[in-house]
């Protein structure tokens, strides 16, 4: 009698093997379905992440586009740093320019620029074209303590 003739309860060993691959392969299709289908809900999540992070970008940088118009920072430059444009009598002409290169950088006690006057520090309470520091806060934040740890019983040994 032959592996393939052969019954065990009424059924051939055939069919018994036919019907457990049937069933194999029936669970492999539904895995791989779902599989697949939580692969497409993350890369929907992700898409989603990057077109709100591309709206975010584009959000940014109409801000900085509207940050950096030359009026506004002319406007803001005479309102809080009194500045106002160059006029012609206090622009340098070509020799006084050369002149100036030929004399070398001014010594640090009489350096001109804000930064330098800030970090000299000469005790100088207004440097100009510097905004002066925020006034002190009128309740200062305090820190937390934590309570001291009470003893347990092992400790007391």
């Amino acid at each position: 009698m032959s592996l393939f003739a052969r019954r065990v309860r009424g059924f051939r060993v055939v069919d018994l093997i036919a019907a457990g691959l049937l069933v194999a392969v029936i669970l492999g299709v539904y895995l791989a379905k779902t599989l697949a289908g939580r692969e497409r809900a993350e890369i929907a999540s992700v898409t989603r992440q990057i077109n709100t992070e591309n709206q975010r970008i584009r959000l940014l940088e109409a801000e900085v586009a509207h940050l950096e118009q030359p009026g506004r920072i002319e406007r803001l430059s005479v309102v809080y740093l009194k500045m106002s444009p160059v006029t012609a009598h206090r622009e340098a002409s070509v020799d006084q320019i050369i002149d100036v290169a030929r004399a070398g950088p001014p010594s640090e006690a009489k350096a001109p620029s804000a930064v330098a006057a800030m970090v000299n520090a000469a005790g100088a309470s207004v440097v100009p074209g510097v905004p002066p520091p925020p006034p002190p806060e009128a309740s200062p934040v305090r820190v937390a303590q934590a309570a001291p740890a009470a003893p347990t019983a092992g400790a007391a040994r």
